[in-house]
């Protein structure tokens, strides 16, 4: 059997090598320095909650020791950042449970399962809207929220897509040769369709503004 190389081998790597810490804030700008907090998701209390595409868990991290939920569930598919977060916050079990998964398949085996799913340019970002959106609709109760960041425009200040398609990016695989990864940069009104379109209702968008120079 034959496996496709893992592109996010190399992600967050050296920060973790010299960074251990549950942080100390929730962001979600692209620069992780500004902007609105985890009061987005509401009161976490008791709640039962799905990071999509946690990456090396920080997130889900900072939510567990600082925000009391029941349970936040923080799921990538990449074994690189499984692995990462596991040795990063294992520690934080069971309130925090780290999976290694798809998230698309993840969400269809959890119905009705959290009260709040999130995701900070993770899984939404790099999977088809029109597969994890459903998928995530399936898996929040009655009543629950869906909160997540993705890119108004891509990085080099092109314009957001006008359809639900991808681009390909570069990317690196474990051996450091190239590789890519696909991203799902769409305008407002395209993810506002497509939500629509999955099930949800009440839905809302906010442009936040840059902290940094440049086109992000």
């Amino acid at each position: 059997m034959t496996t496709t190389p893992d592109p996010w081998h190399h992600y967050g790597r050296t920060r973790a090598e010299r960074d251990r810490a549950v942080p100390d804030a929730f962001h979600w700008t692209w620069s992780q320095d500004g902007g609105p907090g985890p009061e987005l998701l509401g009161d976490l209390a008791g709640q039962v909650v799905g990071d999509l595409g946690a990456g090396a868990g920080r997130h889900a991290a900072h939510l567990v020791t600082h925000h009391k939920p029941a349970q936040v569930v923080a799921v990538d598919a990449s074994p690189a950042q499984h692995a990462m977060a596991t040795d990063l916050y294992g520690y934080l079990a069971p309130r925090l449970r780290i999976v290694g998964s798809d998230v698309v398949a993840h969400l269809h085996a959890m119905p009705e399962a959290y009260d709040v799913l999130y995701s900070v340019f993770g899984a939404l970002d790099f999977t088809d809207p029109r597969e994890v959106l459903p998928a995530a609709a399936v898996a929040l109760r009655p009543g629950g929220r869906l909160v997540f960041s993705s890119l108004a425009h891509y990085l080099n200040g092109t314009p957001a897509q006008a359809d639900v398609v991808p681009a390909d990016l570069p990317a690196k695989a474990p051996d450091g040769s190239a590789a890519t990864i696909r991203r799902w940069v769409l305008q407002e009104q395209v993810w506002t369709k497509v939500l629509d379109e999955s099930g949800f209702t009440r839905i809302s968008v906010n442009v936040l503004p840059t902290t940094s120079e440049g086109p992000r």
